[in-house]
């Protein structure tokens, strides 16, 4: 999610809904027991793809070599059984301490009646990364296939992972010697396409399909369930679906994605790839957390394998994530869900591109965001639905646009972002507004970025809508087609300091850093800086803009500048066109409920109150532009204040209210400019 501290409706037609059903019940990681994955999997037409090799050296009954497909394996405590080829058998005995083991170069997974199963992965404390798997110690029946594949290494950071996939593509098509056919039930696959397949698995950091090296991938109706923990979404290890490499393009249609583990993410985007998933539904649910994982986590990125408390969340999956150079992820007429963290993510990447039309964006367990950016990506959301525990967005750098899915719009993504829809596809696409509900905030700003709010889009928030942390983020909000911001607390616009605690360099770790940091309330009053411009605009303004539209609701700059965190003053600058607005505009002092926050008070990141106050540091520069009113409901301190000549100040009803400047009581007319101290009082 944070780089290291240095900021590091698809319905289902086919014929298995049946056991669609019982894959989607809500199952607790490692809970789902054998037995019933193995049923699912019986469920589906029991068409087992033929391994490349079978009957390779094995041991009877612990004796000898030759193993048939009516024969068991078993495997002493304290022996070590080595295949060199892939191994079929009915029955296959592991006892404690007894390993099984293939030559350097190669990887070996256990398939049972089509389930990958058994796998195990190391401590992450073992200097790898924990990224080492073993086949678990226990007693297997059924159609066993120990699969023999040629390795899959994947490098990230300092760190090699070694992939086992059920289906591996390269450009030739699919490579079956890097594949691991028997965990494929079901369906067809050829070189350039699989259609209505299955893929299931209850070990642990096994892949579904790899995509790389410029292959080009369609899946049709494929459903894919996987149990267990998955290790690193920076790399897609672990992951049911990954795209990677410039060239590659993967399509994914009529997709239903459920996942159980500890980054088991769904969906992995990587590397300039292009990945395109249309009327399907993905979902990932938290897995158990290993014990070896430090209390309160990691920023590094080659260790992390939970969501950064830091944002005010906690999980342990995200369903997607794009990442790498120029990358492309787009989602149509899909659901994508995670229990918490979040939904859509854009990390350890730059310059990539999200998308997602007429799709539900949503966290099934009361916390967690439905997109996330950084690294100047561009985000795309056409005729969506959030259903959000805390925030639509988080912002690290990018710019997000929120609309209607028009016929124009849509037309003009498929063609700049290759998306493929044919002239069908596109004219099936109903015209919608996009519909926002945030149990918390709809964005929170970490770094400069735009917001771009237009078409029909309502949003709807449990507390602030705008919250940013003292960086020049951007809002531009056009009401003239619907568009409408509500906000659960009556705060539209928050500029503040950023309470985001550090992390902490540690050493003795394989992981370079935790986050262990405190934030602390500052304590006594900000020290005017000698050098910051309160009444004029600066680069480093966070903006919000809107036009016709009606809002009801307060705007606060509570930052304190003055050197306080290197900063000397930050403003916030408004601008209002043919917009009426109720509530109070204001320089303000920001507290939290605690003075400090740990990991413990995690959810009292960015959780404050306001008490309007006097400029300091925090310039408040309002411009009523043409057919603006602004009734203000309580006093209102602002450093500059720009009239249009149709512009109107106004009180509530039976009230009035006054304008000092300087100190100096001053009539408020149209057409005119204030500068300095303005105090604006409702009595």
């Amino acid at each position: 999610m944070l780089p290291t501290d240095n900021r590091t409706d698809h319905e289902d037609t086919t014929s298995t809904t049946s056991a669609t059903d019982l894959l989607d019940r809500p199952i607790a990681n490692r809970a789902r027991p054998r037995a019933l994955i193995i049923a699912v999997a019986a469920a589906f037409a029991p068409t087992l793809l033929a391994p490349a090799t079978a009957q390779a050296a094995g041991r009877k009954n612990g004796k000898g070599k030759g193993a048939k497909a009516d024969t068991c394996i078993t495997v002493g405590s304290d022996e070590t059984l080595t295949l060199t080829e892939t191994t079929t058998a009915t029955c296959l005995t592991i006892e404690e301490g007894g390993t099984i083991a293939v030559p350097d170069g190669y990887s070996l997974s256990l398939t049972v009646n089509g389930v990958e199963t058994g796998s195990e992965l190391a401590a992450l404390t073992d200097g790898n990364g924990g990224v080492a798997t073993a086949i678990a110690a226990g007693t297997y029946t059924g159609t066993i296939v120990l699969n023999v594949a040629e390795a899959t290494d994947v490098t990230y950071s300092t760190l090699t992972f070694p992939f086992r996939q059920a289906i591996y593509v390269d450009a030739d098509g699919v490579d079956e010697s890097k594949s691991v056919p028997s965990d494929v039930v079901g369906g067809t696959v050829t070189d350039t396409a699989a259609s209505d397949i299955t893929l299931l698995s209850n070990g642990e950091a096994f892949n579904g399909v790899y995509v790389a090296g410029g292959g080009s991938y369609t899946l049709t109706n494929p459903t894919i369930a996987f149990d267990g923990n998955g290790r690193c979404d920076f790399i897609g290890y672990g992951a049911s679906v990954v795209g990677t490499g410039s060239g590659t393009t993967v399509v994914l249609d009529g997709a239903n994605i459920s996942n159980v583990g500890v980054v088991r993410t769904a969906v992995i985007a990587d590397a300039t790839a292009n990945v395109i998933v249309k009327n399907s539904t993905i979902h990932c649910a938290d897995g158990v957390v290993p014990d070896e994982y430090p209390s309160a986590g990691t920023g590094d990125t080659r260790y992390m394998i939970t969501v950064p408390w830091m944002l005010g969340l906690s999980g342990n999956v995200r369903a997607t994530n794009l990442l790498g150079a120029s990358t492309k992820a787009s989602y149509i007429n899909s659901s994508i869900s995670s229990e918490k963290w979040g939904a859509l993510s854009v990390d350890g990447g730059s310059y990539c591109t999200l998308t997602a039309i007429n799709s539900t964006i949503a966290n099934t367990g009361g916390e967690g965001y439905g997109s996330y950016a950084i690294g100047n990506v561009t985000e795309h959301f056409l005729g969506c639905t959030f259903d959000v525990g805390d925030y639509a967005l988080i912002h690290w750098g990018a710019s997000a646009h929120y609309g209607d899915s028009t016929k124009s719009a849509v037309s003009s993504l498929n063609s700049s972002l290759s998306l493929g829809l044919t002239s069908a596809e596109l004219d099936d696409l109903p015209v919608q507004s996009t519909t926002v509900d945030a149990g918390r905030f709809m964005v929170m700003w970490y770094a400069a970025g735009s917001v771009a709010i237009d078409g029909g889009t309502r949003v709807n928030t449990g507390e602030t809508t705008f919250m940013c942390k003292a960086v020049a983020g951007t809002v531009t909000v056009d009401g003239s087609d619907g568009a409408t911001i509500t906000s659960g607390n009556g705060v539209l616009f928050q500029l503040m300091d950023t309470d985001r605690p550090s992390s902490v360099t540690v050493s003795g770790y394989p992981w370079s850093s935790e986050t262990t940091g405190t934030y602390t309330e500052p304590t006594g009053s900000p020290t005017k800086s000698s050098s910051w411009t309160t009444t004029s605009s600066q680069s480093t303004d966070a903006k919000g803009t809107f036009t016709d539209i009606a809002l009801t609701g307060d705007f606060y700059n509570s930052v304190w500048g003055g050197g306080n965190a290197s900063l000397q003053g930050q403003n916030l600058t408004l601008s209002f066109t043919r917009t009426t607005i109720e509530g109070v505009i204001s320089a303000s002092t920001a507290k939290h409920s605690v003075s400090t926050i740990t990991k413990t008070e995690y959810r009292q990141i960015s959780e404050v109150t306001n008490t309007p106050s006097a400029v300091v540091n925090n310039g408040v520069l309002v411009t009523l532009g043409a057919g603006s009113t602004w009734t203000v409901t309580g006093t209102s301190y602002l450093s500059a204040l720009t009239l249009a000549s149709t512009a109107a100040i106004e009180a509530p009803s039976g009230k009035t209210v006054t304008l000092t400047v300087d100190g100096t009581a001053t009539t408020i007319t149209a057409g005119k400019s204030y500068t300095g101290a303005l105090t604006l009082t409702v009595s």
